[in-house]
């Protein structure tokens, strides 16, 4: 697994639940050392195991940290990049859902050694999608789902997200816009600002 992908881990728990229980889940996880980094690859094993360690430390359940990590990637001004790379997914929130597919090829064109999974947007009736997501890891619907929740409200859309089950190493999620423009959303700019 990439290390920024352990590393977007390590930097969630520090900054919403402190060093401590970083050093703390680190330990649980069997790591020999705290710090992940970014640029380096560790085995597949070592991910899944972290994920454990946090949930007992946290005393949370997987599907909940999960899409807390998610809400963190695109909400925390560490990681404006992320929510950049995503807003050029679209003009609207239906852009942005159809664009989906497209996001592990356009992430890496930001990060060529960067896998992430698959997903495959279904549109249902008017406004009604299914997300499919492989999820290599046990919760990576839910961390969809925590992106998502934060790309509606930047959008300004009022959106019911489900996450209805996994089989065969995919997980789904249902994806319903209520009100497309329901507030002003978030102001973005093509051009970043220095």
């Amino acid at each position: 697994m990439h290390g920024l992908i352990n590393r977007s881990i390590q930097n969630f728990v520090c900054d919403s639940y402190g060093p401590a229980n970083w050093a703390e889940a680190a330990r649980l996880a069997g790591l020999e050392f705290t710090e992940f980094e970014s640029v380096l690859s560790y085995p597949d094993t070592i991910t899944p195991a972290v994920l454990d360690a946090v949930c007992d430390v946290l005393d949370r359940p997987r599907e909940e940290v999960m899409e807390d990590v998610g809400t963190y990637l695109v909400s925390h001004p560490t990681y404006e990049a992320v929510r950049r790379l995503l807003r050029f997914g679209g003009v609207n929130f239906s852009d942005f859902l159809h664009s989906l597919d497209d996001l592990p090829a356009r992430a890496r064109l930001a990060l060529a050694d960067l896998e992430l999974p698959g997903i495959e947007l279904r549109e249902h009736a008017d406004g009604q999608f299914s997300l499919l997501c492989e999820a290599p890891v046990a919760g990576y619907g839910h961390l969809m789902m925590g992106v998502l929740r934060v790309m509606a409200d930047d959008y300004g859309a009022l959106v019911l997200l489900d996450h209805t089950g996994s089989a065969g190493g995919v997980e789904t999620l249902t994806i319903m816009v209520v009100e497309a423009d329901y507030s002003a959303g978030r102001s973005f700019d093509l051009g970043a600002r220095a």
